[in-house]
């Protein structure tokens, strides 16, 4: 882009060299934090412990999401609690009308706001003292002091760093680039990169895993991407038809044609992550209960077998229906096109439209269903068969490429706003028969 004559080039883009370092050094911080232990835990007491259990899916999952309590950081809960209680309170948008409304209006938005946070205090308290007690009461050795001293300090420990998380989530959403709680779990993701790499390289040179497997697993991975990059831009485009209409005065605002996006990955990752999270729920009971029929079923439902490819796959798209429902609702939307004066060619306004909109969003979510619990099982087939641990799963590859390209699409946004900015600062417009100059 070549600046206007008279505005060197470097001051264009200074606000947006200002965000993105902002959003490097909060990046940074984050992960310090994020190798900082817990005082009083035995973090490779932990690690044996957790790598040993039926519970590592969950830390696993939990880990994947942001959170370090597979070490038992200070930063060990990370922004899951704030990604429950927002959920919480958008499912509560879906069922209660009082919420529903307020989430209409920028007052309730901001109320709703406060809601979230206080709500993440309270399960980041929640949270904090269960895995406190965990620790302190399953695992030998992983607590030196155990007692009301060790759970004070883990409590307020882990709860300020679930604060300290949400709060810098915000700070890069509102002074940096990108939606901050998605970038925090992003970074997250990609710090694994390179440690995975080192590891795929020892393991082809001490034999475990040969050349080709270890090809076929990076052009798998690139395929991956490629493919979760198409479904997430991917939509179905509903025509609208807006009529010409008088303003008043005698003007008159000519018709024009629009239309309604809907994407094919409208519920995005957390299909998944509820399916994951449910499945899940027998090895984490038992690592705390010691249960053998919850062992039992555990052992059942392992990521490969058939058990777990049937019940994922099918939890999947009931979530993926039962999201999009919730994030989309073709009532409202029919609703507001017809108090516009909009309408879908050839469908009537109001009830007939909703229908037509619920039509096409089940028959795209179907497609965008499937594909979640491919990428979602995928990855546990290809370890299996080429003997490679999995790094990075579908839920992983489906966060990263999601949240690169709204962070791509934001810097453009910016930069085609400056653009416009600073030909406005040395245009001419003819107005009258004058020339006005805009400073």
């Amino acid at each position: 882009m070549t600046a206007p004559r008279g505005i060197p080039a470097f001051a264009m883009d200074e606000e947006l060299k200002r965000k993105l370092l902002f959003t490097v050094l909060a990046l940074v911080i984050y992960r310090v934090g994020a190798h900082i232990a817990t005082p009083g835990v035995n973090v490779q007491a932990l690690s044996d412990f957790i790598n040993n259990s039926a519970a590592k899916g969950f830390f696993g999952l939990y880990d994947t999401l942001g959170g370090g309590l597979s070490r038992a950081t200070v930063f060990a809960l990370g922004i899951m609690p704030y990604i429950s209680a927002s959920i919480i309170l958008q499912l509560a948008g879906g069922m209660v009308p009082t919420v529903a409304k307020m989430q209409q209006d920028e007052e309730g938005q901001k109320k709703i706001t406060q809601w979230t946070r206080y709500i993440t205090v309270l399960i980041s308290l929640a949270q904090s003292y269960t895995f406190g007690l965990f620790i302190e009461q399953q695992i030998p050795g992983a607590v030196a002091a155990p007692g009301f001293g060790f759970m004070a300090t883990t409590v307020l420990v882990l709860t300020t760093g679930s604060i300290f998380v949400m709060w810098l989530g915000e700070q890069i959403t509102e002074r940096g680039i990108g939606n901050g709680m998605s970038l925090l779990i992003t970074f997250s993701i990609l710090e694994r990169l390179w440690p995975g790499t080192i590891n795929l390289i020892n393991f082809m040179k001490s034999g475990v895993v040969t050349f080709p497997a270890a090809m076929a697993w990076i052009v798998a991975l690139t395929v991956a991407m490629a493919a979760t990059t198409a479904m997430t831009i991917a939509a179905r485009r509903i025509p609208i038809n807006v009529p010409r209409k008088v303003m008043g005065r005698g003007r008159i605002q000519e018709g024009k044609k629009s239309f309604i996006p809907v994407q094919l990955l409208t519920a995005s990752v957390m299909p998944i992550i509820f399916a994951q999270t449910i499945i899940i729920v027998p090895g984490t009971l038992a690592s705390f209960t010691r249960a053998a029929w919850l062992q039992d079923l555990a052992s059942t439902f392992t990521p490969g077998d058939w058990p777990y490819t049937v019940l994922f796959t099918v939890m999947v798209l009931v979530f993926a229906y039962f999201y999009t429902s919730i994030v989309f609702p073709t009532v409202d939307i029919s609703e507001n096109l017809k108090k516009q004066g909009a309408f879908v060619p050839g469908v009537k306004p109001g009830a007939s439209t909703a229908d037509y909109i619920d039509m096409i969003l089940s028959r795209v979510t179907l497609w965008g269903g499937v594909f979640l619990a491919v990428a979602g099982l995928v990855p546990y087939f290809l370890s299996s068969k080429l003997g490679i641990q999995a790094q990075f799963g579908g839920t992983s590859v489906l966060i990263v490429v999601g949240t690169l390209l709204d962070t791509v699409r934001q810097i453009e946004q910016h930069r085609q706003l400056r653009k416009y900015d600073s030909l406005m600062m040395k245009g001419r417009v003819r107005f009258r028969g004058r020339q006005q100059r805009y400073m």
